[in-house]
This record gives C-alpha cells, sequence and structure tokens, in this order.
C-alpha cells in the first residue's frame, strides 16, 4: 500500500514521549528516554519481518524454529541526531549492521545538503531501517532514501519520533512505497521548519548543544 504510515501508539511510548517534549527534560533524562523509546519503536519496525525455520536442538528435543531470514539487518543513523535511536534499536538488534548518512539542512533554503555517506558493502539482501527522530520538512529523509536506493536493499523502512503532515506528504511524494513508523503525528511545521508542537530540536536536546 503506498503513503503508509504507521504511528505506534503504545501506552509506553506515548508516556515517554510526553516526558519527552517537556521543556524542563535534562539532557541527560532526554538521552535515556529516546534510547528507551528506541527500543520499543525497534520492537514494531521489525514485526513483519521475514523468518525461516532452522534446525536446533534444546535441551530435550530437536525442533524446527524460526530466525530472521537472509543477511542481517541494517540500521542507518541520519546524523546527528539518528544516532540517539540507533543506540537504542541496537540493543534490540546487537547484530545488526550499521551505516551512517551526514545530512545538514541549509537554514535558507531548508534544503539537505550531504556531508558525508557510508553504508555496508553488499546491501541487495539486506532489509534496512533508516533512523531520524524528526521528519519535519522531510527534506533529509528524502534524499538519505534516494542514496539509499542506489544500493538497492532488499526493503526501506524510515522511523522517526515525531512526523509533521507537511514532511510526510512531501517524503511519499518522493517515495510513496516506502513505510514511515513515528511515535505521533503532530499538527504542523512553524514558519522556520520545526514540527508544533514538537519537542525542540532533537540534537540540541541529545546533545546538550545550541
Amino acid at each position: 500500500m503506498e503513503g503508509q504510515v504507521h504511528p505506534i501508539d503504545h501506552p509506553l511510548v506515548q508516556h515517554k514521549l510526553t516526558l519527552m517534549r517537556r521543556k524542563d527534560c535534562s539532557t541527560s533524562n532526554f538521552r535515556r528516554l529516546l534510547q528507551e523509546i528506541s527500543m520499543l519503536l525497534a520492537y514494531e519496525v521489525t514485526r513483519d519481518m521475514p523468518t525461516t525455520l532452522h534446525p536446533i536442538e534444546t535441551p530435550l528435543a530437536a525442533m524446527q524454529a524460526p530466525l530472521l531470514d537472509g543477511k542481517k539487518i541494517v540500521l542507518i543513523s541520519i546524523l546527528r541526531a539518528g544516532s540517539g535511536i540507533l543506540d537504542g534499536m541496537l540493543r534490540i538488534l546487537p547484530s545488526a549492521r550499521v551505516g551512517h548518512i551526514g545530512l545538514y539542512r541549509d537554514p535558507k533554503t531548508l534544503v539537505a545538503v550531504e556531508y558525508y555517506f557510508k553504508v555496508p558493502d553488499h546491501m541487495t539482501d539486506r532489509d534496512v531501517i533508516v533512523a531520524d527522530p524528526m521528519l519535519a520538512t522531510g527534506n533529509s529523509a528524502i534524499a538519505a532514501i534516494q542514496r539509499i536506493k542506489n544500493t538497492r536493499p532488499r526493503s526501506l523502512k524510515v522511523v522517526c519520533l515525531l512526523a509533521a503532515p507537511e514532511g510526510i506528504k512531501a517524503f511519499h511524494e518522493h517515495h510513496p512505497e516506502i513505510p514511515i513508523y513515528t511515535a505521533a503525528v503532530d499538527e504542523r511545521l512553524n514558519e522556520k521548519g520545526y514540527i508544533l508542537p514538537g519537542l525542540g530540536d532533537a540534537g540540541d536536546r541529545l546533545y546538550g548543544t545550541k
């Protein structure tokens, strides 16, 4: 189905997101909460990943048991704030390969400018999850997904903490087949391209910068 968006409305996710939104949430608590939410998001975003049966032996008997199909999952962080989601997801998927895409948003045009790109080799049999806390204008995610598509992965998903309707619309105009998993779809963007009500700049809050 095209243009699919999957809000993760689990009560634990929503509770922790509310704590993160509060302007008096400290850097250390913000970082901890993002890691905890990311673990829960990883659980949801991998729900439909294919498995195949493999022969194993328990202490009592032989059996056919499910393991994830194909090569390792790849988690790709859109720097810099995507690393906050990456840290949490790696606790659930410790054997995943990791890639990084460095993008910054030009403050005048809001266009994404790439400065770094590094992903694992042999992507064609891999399932890729792209992490970026904020899907605001959508420009960073649009650019990142296009670069990753060129590596021809088996599947692609985007996971974010917050999304704006404008960002979702723009993203699916370019990549209609890519699903978005998010903890919340907020109201709108402001004139500076920030999500409202949002939680501020995720990178600044995560790392204690301005």
